[in-house]
């Protein structure tokens, strides 16, 4: 046969164990490198994955074939909200890694994040931070004022707790996402000081992130249930004439040692796995408020980024997004973690001044053929529902 003796194994065993993620929201298991030169500044933001459309640009890579030519290109929309800062937390090194120190919170948190620390609202009594709320009355707030004080004093990294506002995304959930994200910049003092002052004040995608930058994109993936060997591990299928089915894998291994060893491609999960992708560049971070907030220069039509009908399976984009080059993991609606890079960028496609001539904004749920509903009525004219509806 075509390989009777030696073969690539199929499949990666550096994402083992293939099981389902731990947690829902990617987690930042590092954040990038502190340069106190800087002003304070967040080094991470959460957003949802709206979907994809795709945008017309021309390239700048001497060298390329297509060098000033136009290319086309998918690009996946992330809606981002303003988060909210409610917290700041202070690490200290030890010989095993870091240690939290100590919290301070915010005196006033809004129910969203509550639902947070409950696992039924509607029964509960909603007493949450009732008490720590009530160190801000007392004697001046001397006991917020000491914590505050003693990660000046102790902490080596500082990070703010911040949540999303889930009244501002429509994915059909009330309970905010709250993540810790480390403050890069300035002095420990500093950026103690940054963070109690953003208390109870929101933080958007474009105070964090700028058009151009490189980032990484860390979410949960789509998930596929228990899958067959065949696709999950891609490996190939046996003969037709195979008894007891062909999706399957022949020999799991040899008599001795007697046991399946774990390099072996098994069925099993497949999917909603937790993953990093790195080197996503941004094209646009678009705002809320801006009614053409998918319009360029070349295509000077007021259209939002929203397609027509909207996205499917998430609906209608309101608020701030950030449009990012190819895909990113996850279904729609899923809460991603979107964290500044942790490398220091040389390459020139890193490096590329983006100017986008065109972002498609034609339906995707079956071939669109109009970017708005102005440009649909003036070539389909008056149709028979609209004088029935008038």
């Amino acid at each position: 046969s075509h390989c009777k003796f030696e073969q690539p194994r199929h499949g990666s065993l550096a994402f083992l164990p293939r099981k389902r993620a731990a947690r829902h929201r990617g987690r930042c298991k590092s954040f990038p490198k502190d340069n106190q030169a800087n002003p304070p500044h967040l080094t991470a933001f959460l957003g949802y994955k709206a979907g994809m459309t795709h945008v017309v640009r021309d390239l700048d890579r001497p060298g390329s074939k297509v060098h000033k030519k136009e290319i086309v290109e998918a690009a996946t929309v992330i809606e981002a909200p303003p988060m909210v800062i409610v917290g700041v937390v202070g690490y200290i090194e030890t010989p095993r890694g870091q240690r939290a120190l100590t919290s301070v919170w915010a005196e006033h948190l809004s129910d969203e994040v509550k639902r947070r620390f409950y696992k039924n609202w509607y029964r509960s009594k909603r007493k949450a931070f009732t008490k720590y709320a009530s160190k801000y009355s007392a004697d001046s707030a001397k006991e917020i004022a000491r914590d505050l004080q003693r990660i000046k004093k102790y902490s080596s990294s500082v990070r703010v707790i911040a949540h999303t506002q889930m009244s501002k995304v429509k994915i059909g959930q009330k309970k905010a996402h709250i993540m810790e994200i480390q403050v890069n910049g300035g002095t420990i003092a500093q950026k103690v000081d940054w963070a109690r002052e953003h208390f109870e004040k929101t933080v958007s995608v474009g105070d964090v992130f700028e058009k151009d930058e490189v980032i990484d994109v860390i979410g949960v993936t789509k998930g596929h249930g228990t899958e067959g060997v065949t696709h999950r591990w891609g490996t190939k299928k046996l003969p037709r004439k195979t008894h007891r089915g062909l999706r399957k894998v022949a020999c799991i291994g040899a008599w001795h040692p007697a046991r399946v060893m774990y390099s072996v491609a098994r069925a099993g999960q497949n999917g909603y796995h937790h993953r990093t992708e790195v080197n996503k560049k941004i094209y646009r971070i678009g705002k809320g408020d801006d009614k053409s907030n998918a319009s360029t220069e070349f295509d000077l039509t007021s259209k939002r980024i929203t397609p027509m009908g909207g996205f499917p399976h998430y609906g209608i984009v309101n608020e701030d997004f950030v449009l990012i080059k190819g895909s990113c993991v996850g279904v729609k609606k899923r809460v991603l973690t979107l964290r500044k890079s942790l490398r220091v960028h040389t390459k020139r496609a890193a490096l590329e001044n983006v100017s986008l001539k065109f972002i498609d904004t034609s339906s995707k749920f079956g071939h669109g053929r109009f970017q708005t509903l102005e440009e649909k009525k003036a070539f389909m004219g008056t149709l028979k529902k609209d004088i029935v509806e008038a």
